[in-house]
């Protein structure tokens, strides 16, 4: 497999999303990266995992769903989860037309608050071929959306949170679609250490290349 050239993109019309993207050759499907924060392409931990994921066969779009003029304005919008999935949703439309992302079906993985952005996200759109959810707050998608989401998805959590652990529980018994939920022992909810963080990549991983291989 030949290396990824990371290719710094603009994703969107009038609006600029700020990201990242990288497509190793004979990549299996996109997985487009969902955190509440701004500079979210820039964090070691989503780097640390795209990087993993790439070495899987992976393309990845780290994308920031705010801009910095948004962020700094109102820091109160890490938590609109409808405005952080119209981003991704937004995303997910430029990456299907571009010519060398279209044939990708997408992936999302998110994080804090972007993990409810991509249920929403996600919900009612058959093209989604998984999600991945790191000690995110899928709850707060809501009961209604999350029983709407087909994309097959997982939950990861870590052990030593137990408020995120108990708010992945409910979310998880509201959802419908095939799913699964995996608390990391010794972690917590921003898996800190990265051999904790490992784990994470290793589950996600195996979840996106066995679902993206039932649809391909």
């Amino acid at each position: 497999m030949l290396a990824a050239i990371p290719r710094f993109v603009s994703v969107g019309s009038g609006l600029v999303l700020e990201a990242t993207l990288h497509v190793p050759s004979l990549a299996r499907g996109l997985v487009i990266f969902a955190h509440g924060s701004g500079s979210a392409r820039f964090s070691l931990h989503n780097n640390h995992v795209a990087a993993r994921l790439r070495a899987d066969g992976l393309a990845t779009l780290l994308l920031d769903l705010l801009t910095t003029e948004e962020e700094e304005a109102d820091r109160r919008l890490v938590f609109d989860i409808d405005l952080l999935a119209s981003r991704l949703r937004l995303a997910t439309a430029w990456a299907a037309i571009q010519p060398d992302t279209c044939h990708l079906l997408p992936c999302y993985f998110g994080a804090s608050t972007g993990a409810a952005a991509a249920f929403v996200a996600g919900a009612d759109n058959p093209r989604i071929a998984a999600i991945v959810s790191r000690g995110g707050r899928p709850d707060l998608a809501g009961e209604e959306v999350l029983a709407r989401v087909t994309a097959p998805s997982l939950l990861i959590v870590g052990g030593r949170d137990e408020v995120v652990t108990d708010l992945n529980l409910i979310a998880f018994k509201h959802m419908r679609c095939r799913r699964d939920i995996q608390i990391i022992p010794k972690a917590g909810q921003s898996f800190e250490e990265f051999s904790t963080l490992d784990q994470v990549v290793t589950l996600a991983s195996i979840w996106f290349r066995h679902h993206l291989g039932e649809k391909l």
